[in-house]
């Protein structure tokens, strides 16, 4: 590690934005997050989920990379080898539709390029743009391991890509089949099912009349939303305990417009009798409900449409009447919707049209509307790989924080469907299988030649593979075929699933299948930190594919974090306007003080309500600890360059109730990281840097250092807020690393950077349970005065005396500890205590604990004047709270305005009630205050 630059001379005020660019590249330049995998240090390992070469850094991001970097910075300090290894994601169908955007402006596609030109088209692009999110994730402040940053599909992922599919297929796990998935006919790929975004939409529910074979006259009414796909039915499904139906269960209905009959089953699985007229059509290739009816019932599967969402030349099996199926032949699924309602109509076969709010899934890309489309896709068959993923977190080997995700983690795994892992996409891992065009030539449907395309030995482009060819599953490349031993190889066009590459995460970026110095040591991996919507998509698949090739867990803990919100609650989206841009907030606030206020709402179970407001309080928090700071360093020169061992001061009680604190809060930091409560950490740093080391302690070491005390006394002084300080800049590192790296370099230390120094440790010899209690009471006797000051207006600046009242020697003896501070903080020339002085009169007065405080008053009309104010207040604030309750009670008030409006007003009455609650105590206090104790 090379030495760090010196800081800069200080500026007056705290500027974010020059420190933490300055300290970015010094962490970088010296490599303290670099990981030697030879070191005897304990081991402990986090992978980045790792984002989108296409994306921006957004909120998730923000909080899901800041909560791992609270963790690796905290376990380095600790001691511990900690590997953090950064990386991207390829992100198939976002970034080919990113690329093939940018070719529309040129006024070209992909197909003028063909596939080889495409994917170098790519590539390039990946060169110049794909870096943008980790520049900008350097700026938030994350300590990776950068000369370890993996991407989805460099060299060494692909041969771990190939080498999983090869062994799975071997094993039987990997199969291609013809099966029903989502399909974008605008992007022409299978998608995922997280790839299909659900919107509620406002649509019709069509009823229709299915006359009985043998009894025209007699029809069932089947209740759907897609009247077009009915051309491609092959049964009507009815609940076999419905009364209404069941005896048609066996008979035949005329299928509307086409020439066929299909039969009446019965499906308690498919028929909710309560929905619709208690009848549903069946049909296999359109519904993914229907698909798996059409499997228990052995049922045809007649495909309607083609992969551009059109009807198709091969609807002929469906028999649909020759005139219709002249006007629907080619028609996309809207237009086919209009014309197979209109012939309904013309009929007599429209029972009725009623509206029907449904979700529609869209490509998440494209938005384009989501097809189940009947296709010859790759699939891995998840039951083998599920098996042991579910013992693995039942036998606790793997631990969901919080508990409660486990069960989410279950219903998806014990209810997992096979995983389709082919994209019909040129950008991605194309699938390690190839055919032989003199065993397969009629099953391979190849182009001619274009300029630029990707061609086989002979010249051509893979279009298509029927799904009868016989796949020759290899890697490397086979230059032959193992039947015949032709070399006219061609390779089957798809690319895999982005998340199959991202299921070998955790091993393949540990190099594997190449054993490792660096696999034997930090796999398993410790921490996997990511969000609950990809618990099953991703989290579970590293689960399997870490057990069937690692022999044991991906990682330890699995830490679910919440989602980010806006200060009304809301899901953050453009469309609302919410966003927060976490770039605009750094460069306002800086990455502290987000990073800070990220983790101090990471509450486990709670969603997080961010706002402005909310980073901005902590900017303040920077601020003061900047400020306190700036106090220390002008009176470092009391130590002569040296921190005297804390054993050699003579301490007073102040010194060892901050020793006790700094004790405490070392502990219960440290325990709430191990329990990943991030924001009761954060909680407790914020607590003891502004109110005790700041409000308690800087004050009384101030009057310390201006006072006639001795040198070993200020000096015992300035050593403990350096001691105070040092210990509080540890904590705080991991969540404000940039703050804390440039003042603790202000600070006498030992070693290079905060980053690598040591995390402290709990020392009960610190412990003072006396100072503890001394201290509190000095705080109520402090806090009691300034709100008796308050009531009497009574300026700070103004000296006062006071007359404590005590009821018993221990009382006495109580106050005597804390005389020499009570009034320097109370700026009172004259304190008088005993357990029979004379009540002063008139005086406002307070009681801590069996203590009468008493301020002396020059008059009653002080009092008055006082309570005449608070009633004034109390006048407008009942007057506004009425305003508030009207409009709240009003019903249209409620149904009509927007949600985040009614909100807003119970927010502000929540407010409003606070301040009355105050007003009425003070009021009441004031009532009081000559009273007689």
């Amino acid at each position: 590690m090379t030495e760090p630059e010196m800081p800069r001379v200080k500026k007056a005020g705290y500027d974010p934005h020059g420190i933490e660019e300055h300290w970015a590249k010094v962490w970088e330049t010296a490599g303290y997050s670099k990981v030697d995998e030879s070191l005897p240090k304990p081991p402990f390992a986090v992978v980045m989920p790792p984002p989108n070469i296409t994306g921006f850094l957004h909120i998730g991001h923000a909080m899901n990379n800041t909560l791992q970097d609270i963790l690796i910075r905290w376990r380095r300090m600790q001691g511990y080898n900690a590997l953090w290894t950064p990386g991207t994601d390829h992100a198939g169908i976002a970034t080919q539709n990113v690329v093939e955007r940018q070719l529309q402006e040129e006024g070209r596609g992909r197909e003028d390029l063909g596939r080889t030109g495409f994917v170098d088209r790519v590539w390039r692009w990946k060169a110049e743009s794909g870096g943008t999110i980790i520049r900008q994730l350097k700026r938030l402040g994350v300590s990776c391991d950068w000369e370890r940053e993996c991407f989805t599909m460099d060299a060494d992922r692909q041969q771990a890509v190939r080498e999983v599919f090869v062994r799975l297929y071997d094993e039987g796990l990997i199969y291609r089949g013809e099966r029903l998935i989502n399909w974008c006919p605008r992007c022409r790929t299978a998608l995922s099912d997280i790839e299909v975004e659900h919107e509620d939409t406002k649509g019709l529910l069509y009823h229709i009349a299915y006359p009985l074979a043998d009894d025209p006259a007699t029809a069932l009414t089947v209740a759907t939303t897609r009247p077009e796909t009915m051309l491609g039915d092959t049964a009507v499904a009815v609940h076999p305990d419905d009364p209404r139906y069941n005896r048609f269960i066996g008979r035949q209905v005329n299928l509307p417009l086409t020439g066929r009959t299909i039969p009446v089953v019965g499906d308690p699985i498919l028929v909710d009798r309560e929905f619709g007229t208690g009848a549903v059509k069946i049909t296999p290739a359109h519904d993914f409900n229907d698909f798996e009816a059409g499997e228990r019932h052995q049922l045809p599967r007649i495909a309607l449409f083609n992969e551009i969402g059109r009807i198709s030349g091969a609807a002929d099996e469906a028999q649909i009447d020759p005139v219709l199926y002249h006007e629907i032949k080619g028609a996309e699924v809207g237009r086919a919707r209009e014309i197979v309602v209109r012939w309904l109509q013309e009929r007599g076969l429209l029972v009725k049209v009623e509206d029907h709010l449904h979700a529609v899934g869209k490509c998440y890309r494209c938005r384009t509307v989501v097809e189940p489309f009947l296709s010859t896709q790759w699939f891995v068959r998840v039951g083998p790989l599920a098996e042991p993923a579910i013992r693995a977190v039942e036998e606790g080997r793997t631990k969901f924080v919080p508990e409660h995700w486990e069960n989410t983690y279950f219903a998806w795994m014990r209810n997992l469907k096979d995983w389709c892992i082919s994209r019909q996409l040129w950008w991605g891992h194309q699938i390690p299988v190839w055919y032989c065009r003199r065993c397969d030539g009629d099953n391979i449907l190849l182009a001619g030649r274009t300029a630029g395309t990707a061609m086989t030995t002979e010249g051509e482009e893979v279009l298509r593979i029927h799904r009868d060819a016989q796949p020759i599953v290899a890697s490397p490349e086979p230059t032959a075929c193992p039947r015949c031993g032709a070399h006219a190889l061609v390779r089957d066009p798809d690319v895999l699933d982005t998340w199959f590459s991202s299921a070998l995460w955790p091993f393949s970026t540990m190099g594997w299948p190449k054993q490792s110095d660096l696999l034997t040591r930090f796999y398993p991996t410790s921490t996997l930190v990511t969000s609950f919507d990809i618990i099953f998509f991703w989290v579970a698949r590293m689960m399997m594919m870490g057990l069937k090739f690692m022999g044991d867990v991906p990682f330890r803990e699995v830490y679910i974090h919440a989602l980010v919100r806006d200060a009304e609650g809301q899901k953050m989206s453009k469309s609302k306007g919410n966003v927060i841009d976490p770039l605009d907030i750094i460069d306002k606030y800086g990455a502290d003080a987000f990073r800070f206020t990220l983790a101090a709402l990471a509450a486990q179970g709670r969603d997080i309500r961010l706002s402005e407001e909310r980073i901005e309080g902590y900017r303040h928090f920077c601020n003061k600890l900047w400020n306190a700071n700036q106090f220390l360093a002008r009176h470092l020169p009391l130590l002569e360059g040296s921190l005297p061992p804390v054993s050699s001061l003579s301490l007073d009680l102040a010194d060892r109730w901050l020793l006790h604190r700094l004790h405490e809060l070392i502990g219960s930091v440290t325990q709430a990281l191990e329990e990943y409560r991030f924001n009761e950490a954060a909680s407790a740093l914020y607590q003891f840097v502004w109110h005790e080391y700041c409000d308690w302690y800087v004050e009384i070491v101030k009057n310390r250092l201006s006072s006639d005390a001795s040198r070993e006394q200020r000096q015992a002084g300035v050593t403990l807020l350096c001691l105070g300080l040092d210990t509080a800049l540890r904590l705080l590192h991991p969540f404000m690393p940039f703050i804390t790296e440039e003042i603790w370099q202000q600070l006498p230390h030992h070693g290079t950077s905060l980053m690598v120094a040591e995390w402290p440790k709990a020392d009960p010899g610190w412990q003072a349970a006396d100072a503890a209690s001394s201290m509190g009471l000095l705080m109520d006797l402090t806090r009691a005065t300034r709100d008796l000051r308050s009531d009497l207006e009574i300026p700070s600046h103004k000296s006062i005396r006071l007359v404590l009242r005590t009821s018993s020697d221990n009382d006495d003896r109580a106050i005597d500890a804390v005389m020499p501070y009570l009034a320097a903080l109370t700026r009172a020339e004259h304190v008088t205590s005993g357990q029979r002085l004379d009540r002063p009169s008139p005086a406002a007065v307070a009681l801590v604990g069996g203590i009468e405080v008493h301020l002396p008053a020059d008059d009653l009309s002080v009092f008055a004047a006082r309570q005449q104010k608070l009633q004034r207040e109390l006048d407008k604030v009942e007057q506004e709270l009425a305003r508030v309750d009207k409009k709240l009670s009003n019903p249209d008030f409620l149904l009509k305005a927007p949600e985040e409006v009614v909100t807003k007003e119970r927010e502000g009455h929540a407010r409003l009630m606070d301040t009355r609650t105050k007003l009425l105590q003070h009021l009441e206090r004031i009532e009081h205050l000559l009273r007689p104790v």
